[in-house]
């Protein structure tokens, strides 16, 4: 699948790449999807959370009133759970909530991921580009001249670069990746993908494996 690169002043310019279609052209795998997407939500977690059981409650030390006679309900500590400010039952404790995925299960799940944006026509290739300095506003231009203001977007650069990263760093739906180190939850939240020509040729090369 051939598709033009765009400049950075959103003209088409008079090259086109080729999308592999081992790796945008292939029948979506919605499963591996949903497994790779659960895997990555789940390693997000910190799974600090923690209350105090009986045990860690204060207090408690000793019988809170004699055991006959008072009419009550004998309690044997204000520690109890049914107590007021007592301890708490089958509460959160830390916990690790991260899920391995199999690297080719991943492979399959970005190559599913990229071949449903391909079959929506949501993903731009432009020629390569960086800034010499972070600049949002130069980042806010290029959105502009692609028509992409106030969308999703996923950016995968060719190389490695911080300016890019620090320009879109104010604004919240526009993500930056280098070349194939995005996610398939990345692909899936963006409304579109934008590729660097350079970028294009890498991902071309690692998800075909």
């Amino acid at each position: 699948m051939k598709v033009s690169v765009y400049g950075i002043d959103g003209q088409k310019t008079n090259t086109s790449v080729e999308l592999n279609d081992a790796v945008f052209g292939i029948k979506p795998n919605d499963h591996v999807i949903w497994l790779d997407v659960k895997a990555i939500l789940a390693n997000r977690r910190q799974g600090t959370h923690a209350t105090k059981n009986r045990s860690a409650v204060a207090g408690g030390g000793k019988k809170p009133f004699r055991q006959k006679g008072t009419g009550r309900a004998r309690q044997g500590t204000i520690r109890a759970p049914h107590m007021v400010g007592g301890g708490r039952v089958f509460g959160p404790h830390p916990r690790d909530y991260s899920q391995k995925v199999n690297k080719k299960v991943k492979q399959l799940a970005r190559r599913s991921a990229l071949s449903y944006k391909a079959k929506e026509n949501k993903i731009l290739v432009v020629q390569d580009f960086n800034y010499e300095k972070p600049s949002t506003k130069n980042m806010v231009n290029l959105l502009s001249n692609l028509n992409l203001e106030g969308k999703k977007v996923l950016i995968c650069t060719s190389e490695y670069a911080p300016t890019l990263v620090k320009s879109a760093a104010n604004l919240y739906q526009v993500e930056v990746r280098e070349s194939v180190t995005f996610s398939t939850y990345d692909v899936l939240k963006a409304d579109t993908v934008i590729f660097q020509e350079g970028a294009v040729k890498k991902v071309n090369e690692v998800l075909a494996k």
